[in-house]
């Protein structure tokens, strides 16, 4: 975080409006550039719906993110 509370680039992030985590690629105005944690299409997001993820909850979502690339390619 940066010292006025906006997410750094790199950071990962909860999307509570989305129920999303993702990597914070910009800031375009009001908003924070967000994408998946395995890549694929951004999303806009309120910086104030947005926190950082704690540790468990990163190895969750990047669990997540592999168990749905296995299964595609079946």
């Amino acid at each position: 975080m940066t010292e006025d509370g906006v997410p750094r680039v790199g950071a990962a992030v909860l999307d509570s409006g989305r129920e999303r985590v993702g990597l914070v690629m910009g800031h375009q105005g009001p908003y924070l550039q967000l994408r998946p944690l395995g890549g694929g299409r951004g999303w806009d997001a309120d910086p104030a719906l947005v926190r950082p993820v704690s540790r468990a909850e990163l190895l969750s979502a990047q669990l997540a993110e592999v168990n749905a690339r296995s299964r595609q390619d079946i």
